[in-house]
């Protein structure tokens, strides 16, 4: 019906002009009557009416007429009539749509649905046509087909109702969604089937296929398959791969799905030999050590490209860049060998003419242009300008972040850098809870923004509370204060440490209040070195609780202390990522001196972590922290500024902030001037979640330990656990478990095998 309403419109229209122009002499019209309209405005016809006041009507003109009204869509019938020299025009208006409902519907909101009906011109308050009904139809089915429910049944009901007017249902009967019974890959040899099977995304269903969805059938998820098996095959020397053909086949009862994939493996080849031709700008010498590609070794596309990738890279950073390498392979079937000719073409060295920053309808140009490490008018670097993309995106105030170097039109010697950014709201309002195991439960909030007015420059408002930890601060930073990217900011806060619902920590409580200024000098891309002065005032509460020592401290020096806190530190960040990292290391060096007023002591803090990845999915993560603290001149250093490790971040199994020095009396661990913490952790994905990178194990060996004041430093006193993590970067927030068993625990020793921590604290 659909595909032959119009050449049924086209014969109605002729009928009736045939009829018209029997039923109709030749006129001029005098006047035109408009009759039947409802909703349409007569203007509306009239401007679609052929014919005019003082026209002669003809044949022709009234079959027109018909024709043109008939292609406004918004009648279902039109007639011509005569009174005299008055032109009728008769018209039957199509029914407009009231409503549009959807009955049946969980798998998708009812509103995304009618978005997505509006779009096809299909909404209420639209005039009735049937082809775009049938056309929503078989979009809701298509849509239905795209996730899996291949039983979907959708019923449309048009109903009339007064006023010419009518309401549509659609009724969907969902049924089940089909999952992957079983796949299979036939003609494979050299691997095992199982093995090849573990590197799809697409799997039969799993404990955790609930979660990942990766137990449903999708033609983009396949072809990644595909791909990354045929990588797989040809980083191991198979150059002759190929996937001869996919059979992808559905139960009758539309609930279960089967995938055969045929392959051809063909022989395995090894390289005998890697050879440079071409125009060799640098010494051979020089690019031979970017070439993988290694005589002797099996035959690995991936070290193909990474070869032609990094000479091509390093052409580019001396300005020829549009340098083209490409590898010739020369096979011999009978020796299972490839020989590579790598022919370099590095074309014209080429400069920028300008760089022109476009889609900042916010942020202020100089904010964007300031990161640039490639300058206007110099040669052109593609690591500068790799740099210069990644310190754009760094910023986080654009959702996108893409550079294009076109050539100038009419040059061959010159390129413009285009970094188009797409915005994306700068200030965040969050209200939030946490639970943690240590801490009970965490209510949070923070106002920020990060982008304020354009300019680059950062406020934020924050909270948290606990029943340990209170705290409210504010702070302001400007990143670049000076035009050579040196920062500044300020920072107030106050907080209120209340140990006494603690049952592991001495009993106390202190309430800080203070302020600061900092500075952060970039002494390289990924170095800086941060250096501020703060004044600070604490005031300590005792209890009945308090442990002997700690009253004997505040005899001996007051309950109120004052001092300026300088702060000197040193960060090195080259992870490759937040969330997933799998390489690269952080390394940290902090301290701190309190002097003046009633404050005098030192705290030192030093920490190295790295990541080793091993193979594509895993990767070994060894941490080591150490933090040392003292009094100067007279004064012993304060004991609200001592270190505490065990749990969640140090060593876990043990409960939080438990190791260390014990009071003897009250059995509460009052913490130690010295602190050392050591992990070691494998990171493995979690088992059938394929690419999904949302969930992470890992199995930990800690070690850790907090020394008091007059306790010798003995390695020996370490204490020492093992278990499993999850880390889960779940919609709520993150999500940190594990399960630890102490290996050394000693008489005393507090221990917590399940530990977690929910949520972020801002």
């Amino acid at each position: 019906m659909k595909r032959n309403l119009p050449a049924f419109l086209a014969g109605l229209a002729a009928a009736l002009a045939a009829s018209g122009a029997a039923a109709l002499d030749p006129f001029v019209v005098r006047d035109i009557r408009v009759e039947g309209i409802q909703r349409t405005e007569a203007g509306t016809v009239f401007s679609y009416l052929p014919v005019k006041v003082g026209d002669t009507l003809t044949d022709d003109k009234a079959a027109q007429a018909i024709k043109s009204l008939f292609g406004t869509g918004f009648f279902k019938d039109v007639r011509l009539e005569a009174e005299g020299d008055v032109l009728v025009v008769l018209v039957e208006e199509r029914p407009a749509i009231a409503s549009l409902e959807f009955s049946g519907t969980k798998a998708f909101d009812k509103e995304q649905l009618r978005k997505g009906l509006r779009e096809v011109g299909l909404s209420e308050s639209r005039i009735f046509d049937r082809s775009l009904v049938e056309r929503a139809e078989q979009e809701l089915k298509r849509q239905y087909l795209s996730q899996g429910y291949y039983a979907a049944q959708v019923t449309t009901t048009v109903t009339p109702l007064e006023r010419n007017r009518v309401g549509i249902t659609f009724a969907v009967d969902e049924g089940s969604i089909a999952k992957i019974r079983q796949i299979n890959i036939v003609g494979a040899k050299a691997f095992k089937e199982k093995d090849l099977l573990d590197l799809f995304a697409l799997r039969t269903p799993g404990w955790l296929t609930w979660y990942t969805k990766n137990d449903q059938y999708s033609k983009q998820k396949l072809s990644g398959d595909l791909e990354t098996l045929r990588s797989h095959y040809l980083d191991r020397g198979y150059m002759e791969f190929n996937v001869e053909s996919t059979q992808v086949s559905i139960s009758p009862d539309k609930q279960d799905i089967y995938i055969t994939i045929n392959v051809s493996e063909g022989d395995q080849y090894s390289v005998s030999a890697v050879k440079l031709a071409g125009e060799l700008l640098l010494p051979e010498d020089e690019l031979l050590k970017l070439v993988s590609v290694k005589p002797g070794s099996l035959f690995s596309r991936q070290e193909v490209t990474a070869t032609t990738k990094a000479i091509s890279e390093r052409l580019s950073n001396d300005g020829y860049a549009f340098a083209n390498v490409n590898a010739a392979p020369e096979l011999d079937k009978e020796k299972k060998q490839v020989a590579f000719t790598l022919f370099v073409d590095p074309g014209r060295r080429v400069y920028v003419r300008r760089i022109q920053v476009a889609g900042n309808t916010r942020t202020r140009d100089e904010v964007i242009r300031r990161e640039m490490r490639q300058m206007e008018a110099a040669w052109y670097d593609g690591e500068k300008i790799n740099k210069s993309r990644a310190r754009v995106d760094k910023l986080g105030y654009f959702d996108e972040v893409s550079v294009e170097t076109p050539a100038v039109p009419g040059t061959t010697d010159q390129v413009d850098v285009n970094v188009t950014v797409k915005e994306k709201p700068t200030g965040n309002m969050m209200l939030g809870a946490g639970l943690s195991s240590s801490e009970g439960v965490v209510l949070s909030g923070n106002l920020q923004q990060q982008n304020l007015f354009g300019s680059g420059k950062h406020v934020g408002i924050g909270f948290n509370t606990s029943k340990i930890n209170k705290q409210y601060s504010f702070s302001y930073t400007d990143p670049y204060h000076t035009v050579d990217g040196i920062s500044r900011g300020f920072d107030v806060y106050m907080r209120d440490i209340d140990t006494t619902s603690s049952r592991t920590l001495a009993s106390y409580d202190t309430k800080s209040y203070g302020g600061g200024l900092r500075y952060g000098v970039p002494i390289g891309e990924d170095d800086t070195i941060n250096f501020g002065l703060a004044i600070d005032s604490t005031k300590i509460r005792p209890t009945t609780y308090t442990p002997q020592r700690f009253k004997d401290f505040i005899d001996a020096h007051g309950d109120t202390f004052t001092g300026l806190i300088a702060s000197l530190g040193w960060a090195k960040d080259t992870l490759d990522s937040r969330i997933y990292p799998m390489k690269g290391h952080v390394a940290r060096i902090g301290g701190e001196l309190a002097f003046g007023g009633t404050l005098r002591y030192y705290r030192a803090n030093l920490q190295y972590q790295r990541y080793f990845p091993i193979g594509r999915d895993y990767a070994l993560m060894l941490n080591g922290e150490f933090g040392f603290a003292d009094g100067m001149g007279d004064r012993p250093l304060p004991f609200y500024k001592y270190y505490y490790a065990g749990g969640v971040g140090s060593v876990r199994g043990y409960k939080a902030s438990s190791l260390g020095p014990i009071d003897t009396v009250t059995d509460d661990r009052i913490g130690g001037d010295r602190r050392v913490v050591m992990n070691a952790e494998f990171l493995f994905p979690m088992p059938g979640g394929g690419q999904d990178k949302s969930l992470r194990l890992g199995a930990f060996v800690d070690a850790g330990q907090v020394y008091g004041v007059d306790d010798k430093f003995d390695l020996g006193d370490l204490r020492y656990s093992a278990g499993l993590s999850l880390a889960w970067a779940s919609p709520l927030g993150p999500l940190k478990f594990s399960l630890g068993q102490p290996l050394n625990k000693k008489s005393g020793d507090k221990t917590q095998r399940l530990q977690f921590q929910m949520g972020t604290l801002f």
